[in-house]
């Protein structure tokens, strides 16, 4: 009954949301007023210490699971540092309060599939600043064979017959490792979007407004 409902929704709500998507292109809907952020995204002016902090503060609120490697200053240089996250499963259509699918096409694969995401970032030193660039990972569970299918239990005998065993109990499809699926652009622009907010401004991400369709949660 609950698939049916989602499955009228979504049919009501049209499918231009696949073209972004599909496309490799960032979300409009987080994308700031002049277009989408560049990645890497140069920041200017701040301390060193408040960069990193800011920038691990801000990926904590779309992941959980973080690991950090601090740049360090070795004489007049500076070494790179790195942020990197665990793989995380994505949020559903009513998981409204995690912010690691993005509203539209992304939540609705991360219900309907098994989608889980993980973050690399870059924090490079870049004359007076750091070139600040993240890079979100998409990934799509790889199993035996489709969900509640009868594939393989008729099994055919040395003379031709077929021996059908109907008394084993359904466990279920086996997990097989993840597939690389690309990577999430319109989150990896809602992330630069939160840190241009703090780095250059005062208030929340700039983001456009646009008419909410009925498929968007």
């Amino acid at each position: 009954m609950v698939l049916s409902v989602l499955a009228v929704l979504a049919f009501c709500g049209g499918c231009s949301w696949l073209t972004g998507a599909r496309s490799g292109t960032a979300d409009p809907a987080y994308a700031p007023p002049n277009g989408p952020l560049p990645n890497p995204l140069i920041v200017t002016g701040a301390d060193a210490e408040f960069t990193w902090n800011t920038i691990v503060d801000t990926i904590d609120d779309y992941f959980d699971d973080i690991r950090e490697e601090r740049f360090q200053a070795l004489g007049d240089a500076m070494t790179e540092g790195r942020i990197s996250t665990l793989p995380q499963s994505g949020s559903l259509l009513f998981e409204r309060w995690r912010k690691d699918s993005s509203p539209g096409f992304e939540r609705w694969q991360s219900t309907f599939q098994s989608i889980r995401r993980y973050a690399d970032v870059r924090v490079t030193p870049n004359g007076n600043g750091f070139a600040v660039e993240v890079q979100v990972h998409k990934e799509l569970e790889d199993v035996d064979r489709p969900e509640f299918a009868a594939v393989g239990r008729a099994v055919q005998n040395h003379n031709g017959t077929l021996v059908r065993v109907d008394d084993i109990p359904n466990i279920g499809s086996v997990p097989l490792g993840w597939i690389p699926i690309g990577r999430d652009v319109s989150l990896e622009q809602r992330i630069l979007a939160d840190l241009h907010s703090r780095f250059f401004s005062v208030g929340s991400p700039p983001e456009i407004q646009v008419p909410k369709q009925l498929w968007q949660f």
